[in-house]
């Protein structure tokens, strides 16, 4: 559907974004309580909008807010009449704008703090922390990551809450519903901080929400007719991920036989794929998938490559290449059709669709169009700037649960709909050097013992990704009387609610053993297996 249909279907909470990486849970919060929201550039001009939201949320930034480059908000807002809520460098930003005084802290606050709410008697500012049960010392639990903090007031504000380092935690006006709270709510580490989000959000601004799935697919589905014309063609790129494949299944419902599903074997995936996602998906969905095996060329071009932003541009590059080639094949083939048998001539294929998601998004723009860069991704940053097919990406704007709501209610299979993400780039990104047919060989046999004793012992459905690195590196072993010196893997699990924060799966310990005991004795060329234990952030879900 369009921006403006949705503007008119749905109140509008507007985030303005200064490049955190964990603005795009500020919208996930929102989507969890049905409020659609959109996220804009902090550069946006008020005046410039088509429409006006019910409400403002200023995110969190790398930057210091007293810093020569730093980005600042269109003082508009804080005159649209309507409510503002500065998370973190958003009350910084608030600070700096009404004349408070920001500084940096003598100590960095990064990690759990305990605030202390406290009532002013001012009606619309006590409505922030209005509902929410604190625990049982009268306090709340939230998340700090920052390193600069208010240290004055700014006139005409009021303290919300406070902390026993921190002040100025979370700060209101005095007459104008202008909000700033210095922690994180938007992030799981701070326990009810969607209840914080929810606050502002509901009681406040005053939304009770309508978003959801239910009413996203039939608007979707119109919209990609409106898109695409009675006759537009649209091939597909098809992985036999939840994205791909919830992607190619609304495609399918929009447009039919209009559709062509593509899987194209670039010689990096799991083991036997090609023939599994074929059988699911033409079994399960009905989607005619075409697979085009294209090994050779993904490897030469791989070939001497080591650096994980190079591997991704190439991959990005070379399917959309191969995209190209493809639909002029079908388009060549439909002409020859309507040559030697006639009818009713075909649109051309004009658009690529692809299954990028919201956090592919964040973690592929840099703050001057948004965020700061993490990596790019194959779908985003790794495409061919003179390509000639014009993308569609109904789930752009979805984060994973949604697609995965999206799915059961598309009647997608539930083995389908809650499969493990696999990369675009496949395992050229859990290769840490060289990509060769010896390297992908030795991944693909490890990752496969790896997650069938995942399956085996039930924890499948409770893990969020799981995936075997190889690493750049040897180690001497013992086989038998012999000495060894062969590769290490080091096996990945994560459990995640959206992707963009993320914890370590923790084993039981009988499953790690078994899993490591069949991998150094069945795959030769490895004699060490390490467990990562390291969440996001600090760390990324992939090793490249």
């Amino acid at each position: 559907m369009s921006t403006e249909e949705i503007h008119n279907l749905y109140d509008t909470i507007l985030i303005l974004d200064f490049g955190s990486q964990y603005s795009h849970l500020i919208t996930r919060r929102c989507r969890e309580l049905n409020v659609y929201c959109e996220m804009l550039p902090c550069t946006q001009k008020i005046a410039d909008l088509s429409w006006k939201p019910k409400g403002i949320i200023l995110s969190g930034s790398p930057y210091s807010v007293y810093a020569p480059d730093a980005p600042h908000v269109d003082p508009a807002v804080f005159e649209a009449g309507v409510p503002v809520l500065g998370i973190c460098y958003g009350l910084q930003e608030i600070a700096r704008t009404h004349g408070g005084q920001v500084e940096a802290h003598s100590q960095r606050e990064y990690g759990y703090a305990k605030i202390q709410v406290e009532k002013t008697g001012i009606a619309h500012a006590d409505r922030m922390f209005d509902g929410i049960q604190m625990e049982e010392d009268g306090g709340m639990q939230v998340w700090m990551s920052h390193g600069d903090q208010l240290t004055s007031l700014p006139p005409h504000f009021v303290i919300i809450a406070s902390t026993s380092t921190s002040p100025f935690t979370a700060i209101a006006h005095e007459s104008k519903e202008i909000y700033g709270v210095q922690f994180h709510p938007e992030v799981s580490h701070s326990p009810r901080g969607k209840e914080v989000i929810a606050a502002f959000v509901r009681n406040v601004c005053g939304i009770e929400g309508g978003w959801s799935m239910e009413s996203f697919i039939p608007k979707e589905i119109a919209r990609i007719r409106e898109i695409c014309g009675p006759k537009g063609q649209v091939i597909g790129a098809v992985s036999g991920g939840v994205d791909s494949t919830v992607a190619a299944k609304i495609m399918h419902e929009a447009i039919g036989d209009r559709f062509h599903a593509i899987m194209v074997d670039n010689g990096v995936l799991r083991k036997d794929e090609g023939a599994k996602v074929h059988k699911m998906l033409t079994e399960d969905l009905g989607v005619n998938l075409t697979v085009i095996d294209a090994s050779d060329l993904f490897l030469s071009r791989l070939k001497g490559v080591e650096d994980p932003e190079k591997k991704r541009k190439i991959i990005g590059n070379t399917f959309i290449e191969v995209f190209e080639d493809e639909a002029g094949k079908l388009e060549a083939a439909a002409e020859k059709e309507l040559a030697e048998k006639g009818g009713d001539a075909k649109g051309k294929i004009e658009w690529l669709l692809q299954g990028t998601l919201y956090p592919d998004v964040i973690e592929s723009i840099s703050f001057k169009g948004p965020s700061a860069t993490i990596k790019t991704h194959h779908n985003v940053g790794g495409l061919l700037a003179d390509m000639k097919l014009k993308l569609i990406e109904p789930l752009r704007e979805l984060f994973k649960d949604e697609v995965r709501a999206l799915g059961r209610l598309l009647d997608i299979p539930a083995h389908l709909v809650g499969r493990h993400p696999f990369p675009g780039p496949g395992l050229a990104i859990r290769i840490l050097g060289e990509v060769t047919r010896e390297q992908i060989a030795i991944l693909q046999h490890a990752d496969d013992i790896y997650i069938e004793e995942i399956r085996a012992a039930g924890l499948y459905d409770q893990i969020s990704q799981a995936f075997v690195a190889l690493l750049p590196v040897k180690a001497v072993g013992v086989a038998g009387d012999a000495r060894t010196y062969d590769q290490v893997v080091a096996l990945r699990a994560v459990s995640t609610e959206d992707f963009m924060t993320a914890d370590w799966f923790v084993f039981p310990s009988q499953v790690l053993k078994k899993i490591s005991s069949r991998i150094t004795n069945e795959v030769k060329g490895v004699n060490r297996v390490v467990y990562d234990i390291t969440s996001k952030p600090p760390g990324t879900v992939e090793w490249l």
